[in-house]
């Protein structure tokens, strides 16, 4: 699948002029742009502001510089911000507008932070420092000792000091995780939070050796629960470059939260397929139309399609805000057609949820659908917008038409893990919280379940046969 990124409207003051441009994204910190024709400053030219025009709305982002590039697709050159750097792949391709600050204003105020943790918390995180150098160390030397054996040998050397040591290791972390919980768990809400910056920069170097770990800090994508993430999780691997990072990125993907977000694959492939046998029985030819909703690497096909059969009788609209994640999917349907000898009927949306929210006449540009489903979105979502996007994703449901939307329950024995060590923070539902962001869906009938692990519910929705709206 090809994603083009859309060229947008634009302007820099040249000449105390306003000059109308237009404008790429070309990475971080530049853009790629076109003048109009007759008006094409020199290379280097200053601007005294740039300004870009996204979904209507306009940011002005300040001085920047015309530098020279060869010729791609028309583009004049790169302007690059000079002044006050924005993160333009933010801006673009998530709609946020973040102003990278300098480090002489993000700094002293991290400085006073340990002055807000309790002494017993600082005892536990030193002292849990100190026990993974001498981990770290020692697995580090194990892995010297085999380093010069022929890759046959050396393969068989690292898996049986993972099943051995490295499963000691993990009951030594999973020892360690139950001192967290006793430590933190009644702790308010913001202290908690603090408590949990000051845990990840102490442990910051860990933290980085492994690959899931990594990502969900460093949030590359700007959220942690990315396409990559989801990868990782799905696969359940040791990953890594040393002994002690695989044992570092297993540990996290072994926990009860990754498995909740494994077994919900199993639980929304059962949903599609239990709807394709009932309704088969009265439009046994009739394609389904399928919504997924942020949908990420959408792995969950592999699940669903397990015949060429299935395949025929399925359409999907695969919607989600991350070009990434849709090339991630596209992929994955790629597979799937090789492995089924049959074409997947699918198409791809990138949009976001807000423009979702403010866009009118939904039905009439993205089409209705006999089932809808969203596994993590509301993860993230505050209870209003949760209502919001709920309401909104009703009104794409055919009368009779279901929808199943995936939420965390508070008791999820993963949390403290995922705050503190991930820095992966969620919005958790018990079942009450999750009826009640459906109460106001006219004519619709509504359930809560919960998957094998009892920490993922699913929200239920069958839309009334009079189409309330």
């Amino acid at each position: 699948m090809e994603q083009k990124e859309a060229i947008v409207e634009a302007w820099v003051i040249w000449v105390r002029k306003k000059l109308p441009i237009t404008v790429k994204f070309a990475s971080k910190y530049s853009l790629w742009v076109r003048f109009p024709p007759g008006s094409h400053p020199q290379d280097g030219a200053e601007f005294a502001r740039l300004g870009v025009r996204l979904d209507g709305q306009e940011s002005e982002l300040g001085p920047c510089r015309l530098l020279p590039e060869p010729n791609i697709e028309g583009f004049a050159g790169r302007l690059v911000l000079t002044r006050d750097f924005h993160d333009l792949e933010s801006l673009f391709f998530r709609r946020k507008a973040v102003q990278l600050q300098p480090l002489a204003r993000i700094i002293p105020p991290l400085l006073e932070q340990p002055a807000k943790i309790r002494q017993a918390f600082k005892n536990y995180a030193a002292d849990l420092a100190y026990s993974l150098s001498i981990y770290r160390s020692n697995f580090d030397a194990l892995d010297a000792e085999h380093q010069a054996e022929p890759q046959q040998v050396r393969r068989i050397v690292e898996q049986r000091i993972l099943e051995s040591d490295g499963r000691a290791f993990m009951r030594f972390l999973d020892a360690k995780l139950e001192d967290l919980k006793a430590l933190v768990s009644k702790l308010p809400e913001k202290e908690a939070q603090e408590h949990a910056f000051y845990f990840r920069k102490l442990l910051w170097n860990v933290i980085l050796c492994s690959p899931v770990m990594a990502r969900t800090n460093l949030k590359p994508r700007g959220y942690a629960g990315d396409y990559e993430m989801m990868r990782m999780i799905y696969a359940n691997a040791y990953e890594g470059e040393s002994t002690f990072s695989k044992l570092l990125h297993k540990h996290p993907v072994e926990q009860p939260g990754a498995e909740a977000v494994r077994s919900r694959r199993g639980y929304i492939a059962g949903w599609v397929r239990e709807y394709l046998r009932r309704a088969g029985k009265s439009a046994p030819r009739r394609k389904v139309h399928v919504l997924s909703v942020a949908c990420g690497p959408a792995f969950e096909l592999r699940n669903i399609l397990d015949s060429a059969r299935t395949s025929r009788r399925l359409h999907f609209t695969l919607f989600d805000q991350d070009q990434y994640a849709l090339l991630e999917a596209a992929k994955v349907v790629d597979q799937l057609e090789r492995s089924l000898g049959a074409k997947i009927s699918v198409e791809y949306l990138r949009e976001s949820v807000r423009a979702m929210l403010f866009t009118k006449q939904l039905q009439e540009r993205w089409g209705q659908y006999q089932l809808i489903y969203s596994m993590g979105l509301f993860d993230y979502l505050s209870p209003q917008i949760a209502a919001a996007v709920l309401a909104k994703l009703y009104q794409l449901l055919l009368p009779g038409g279901q929808m199943v939307i995936g939420n965390f329950h508070p008791s999820n024995t993963s949390r403290i893990f995922m705050d503190f060590w991930l820095d992966w923070v969620l919005i958790y539902r018990t079942e009450r919280e999750f009826r009640d962001l459906a109460k106001d869906l006219p004519g619709a009938k509504i359930s809560v379940t919960s998957d094998s692990t009892g920490i993922q519910l699913f929200l239920h929705v069958t839309k009334g046969r009079s189409g309330g709206r």
